[in-house]
């Protein structure tokens, strides 16, 4: 059965902080960042830094997959994690984006043991931001 369902992942760091200093500390490159105070595309400025990395936009309907994935390289990082969050009073948030189309089969949300452990390591917050569709006729 095809669905129209799909989800990304990612992880994030969040706070007051320059992730270009990040991306060093950690030896890996973002897939997205910015800096406080940094213009939006809409003209505002962001309120606060961000360094996002793990973008896995291959929809599983297990999504504890795509979570692996997400984090698969920081797993040798969490003992710098947790200097970064400590040295810069960041926030570290592991986003779950599903896009669920009523009708299609639903997709299993919940992380795996592995993946609460990385999580509890490094103080991660989860975060579920999912949206609902009407599923269309065609």
């Amino acid at each position: 059965m095809k669905t129209k369902n799909s989800c990304y992942t990612y992880f994030a760091i969040k706070g007051d902080f320059d992730p270009d200093i990040v991306s060093k500390r950690l030896g890996l490159e973002p897939d997205n960042s910015w800096k406080k105070g940094e213009l939006r595309k809409n003209g505002s400025k962001y309120d606060f830094s961000c360094w996002e990395y793990g973008r896995c936009d291959e929809y599983d309907v297990f999504t504890e997959n795509q979570m692996r994935k997400t984090i698969a390289g920081l797993l040798d990082k969490v003992e710098e994690l947790n200097n970064i969050r400590n040295d810069y009073d960041v926030s570290f948030v592991l986003e779950i984006v599903p896009s669920i189309y009523v009708g299609d089969t639903n997709p299993c949300l919940a992380p795996s043991l592995d993946i609460i452990d990385f999580c509890h390591a490094t103080r991660t917050h989860i975060d579920i931001d999912y949206y609902l569709y009407e599923k269309d006729d065609d």
